[in-house]
């Protein structure tokens, strides 16, 4: 098996050989055809998070060693099956769901193996999809997409599903009340583009880039606004004249963080999803003065995928921008650097050639 190393210590991408695994049991290896490129890549290859004064949360704390096999946003044709698998069989194209956990603690018992503490996820504990080869430990990952584009339907695996959970932690309000999305890029385009599928018709998107709130637009925004690092809430109050009912924050850095709390509505709910990095200062009279709800969300469960997966296949959800390349060191190195310097609007997907 050929497979594309990222080795966190140099932030290098490289290529090394390794057997391709026998699946046994419940497992399913599949031949990777598209794997999506996620801005979590960045922080892998960098090989820590942001926290703020807090320092930085090294990769090794979460149970990542020196290198890995990133790619998380996977589908594959089936190439073989364990003995005791049933619903899968050779020749097959499936969408992998890659957040698994330990499979025994009560959050795994309840499928919500997201929120596992000790993870094993397809693409950052275990090998991912920027490979020849993807092993998936049990069939009940493997999703059927038939019908759907494999390029879009591997999005859904984490843009679509970490937005699609976001969303279900604000819902329901009325179709007409104001929510905002702060980041148009690639899992905020899906949250819009959810939102919209989802009969909202009051969604307003914030982004840096005019490029990424152009296909905000296209996608379901009612509204767009052009932010600037300077930007505060109350500047981003007077141009709209609203404060929303409900804030998803894509970005979640220090000063996304900062203007979602002081903009959001009295009462209102303020979900945090971005990896980007900082923190979030909060007086605490205010917090309860305003009665307002703060909650972090990563990624989706399993439950979730399949239900965007329905909902993708019924036709009603907007197909979102994106991008192609190749599915090899070059592709993942050169489409990592694009994203972190900003030249990505929407997702890009490689593809085995």
């Amino acid at each position: 098996m050929r497979s594309f190393t990222a080795f966190i210590s140099d932030r290098s991408i490289r290529e090394v050989e390794s057997e391709t695994p026998v699946p046994t049991g419940k497992e399913v290896l599949l031949r990777t055809t598209h794997s999506g490129v996620c801005h979590s890549d960045i922080h892998a290859r960098d090989g820590h998070f942001d926290l703020g004064s807090r320092g930085k949360l090294s990769l090794a704390s979460r149970g990542m060693g020196d290198s890995l096999v990133m790619g998380h946003e996977v589908v594959g044709e089936v190439i073989a099956v364990g003995s005791e698998v049933t619903d899968r069989a050779v020749g097959e194209r499936v969408l992998v769901y890659p957040w698994l956990g330990c499979g025994e603690c009560v959050q795994c018992l309840r499928d919500a193996e997201n929120s596992c503490a000790t993870p094993r996820s397809i693409g950052v504990q275990l090998p991912g999809g920027y490979a020849d080869h993807v092993l998936v430990p049990h069939e009940k990952y493997t999703l059927d997409i038939d019908g759907l584009d494999p390029a879009w339907a591997a999005t859904l695996a984490c843009s679509g599903v970490t937005s699609y959970s976001a969303i279900n932690k604000i819902l329901p309000l009325p179709a007409d009340a104001p929510v905002a999305v702060i980041g148009a890029g690639g899992v905020g385009l899906s949250a819009i583009a959810i939102l919209a599928a989802l009969g909202h018709k009051n969604t307003i998107a914030l982004d840096l880039n005019p490029a990424n709130l152009t296909l905000a637009a296209e996608n379901g925004a009612t509204r767009t606004l052009q932010i600037t690092t300077d930007s505060t809430a109350e500047s981003v109050r007077k141009e709209l004249g609203v404060k929303p009912e409900a804030i998803i924050d894509f970005v979640n850095n220090s000063q996304t963080a900062t203007i979602g709390f002081d903009w959001l509505t009295k009462g209102g709910t303020m979900i945090q999803v971005g990896l980007f990095g900082g923190e979030l200062v909060v007086p605490t009279t205010l917090l309860a003065m305003k009665m307002a709800t703060i909650r972090g969300s990563f990624v989706g469960n399993l439950v979730e995928l399949r239900a965007l997966v329905e909902l993708a296949k019924s036709g009603q959800l907007p197909r979102t921008a994106v991008g192609s390349g190749v599915l090899d060191a070059d592709g993942v190195r050169d489409t990592l650097d694009a994203l972190e310097n900003r030249q990505i609007s929407g997702r890009v997907v490689l593809e085995a050639r």
